[in-house]
């Protein structure tokens, strides 16, 4: 029962914020890699941030970057992502995912999908006026 629950999806005005929370249970998050991924309709699963098991590294897509800031609370099993100044090409479900091969490392994570294990559910998230 190793499951990840992310929240804090709505709808939002473009130049808005949202903070999204993965929550985990059944296991603990302090060994592996967290990535968060987006997928809007008609298109492919992007990665969208991802944080190393420690905190140490993090990585951002380009499109994000300077806007999106991905943090991690090991003592709650959370991993948070902080948006703003969203765009409604932001539009997507959102999904965070756990990495337990590269879970190992505190200075790398992953941004490519088929390297994570768990997955939780998504969460919509839509920007509009």
């Amino acid at each position: 029962q190793l499951q990840l629950v992310e929240s804090g999806g709505g709808l939002v005005q473009p130049g808005g914020s949202l903070r999204l929370s993965c929550a985990a249970s059944g296991f603990t998050l302090d060994y592996y890699a967290i990535g968060w991924f987006r997928q809007a309709p008609g298109k492919e699963r992007e990665g969208v941030s991802c944080i190393s098991s420690g905190g140490r590294s993090t990585n951002y897509t380009d499109s994000v970057k300077g806007r999106f800031t991905i943090s991690r609370n090991n003592a709650k099993n959370t991993v948070y992502l902080q948006m703003n100044s969203l765009k409604p090409e932001d539009t997507a479900v959102y999904y965070c995912a756990a990495d337990e091969y590269y879970g190992g490392s505190n200075y790398f994570c992953s941004m490519g999908r088929y390297d994570y294990d768990y997955w939780g559910q998504g969460t919509q998230v839509t920007v509009s006026s």
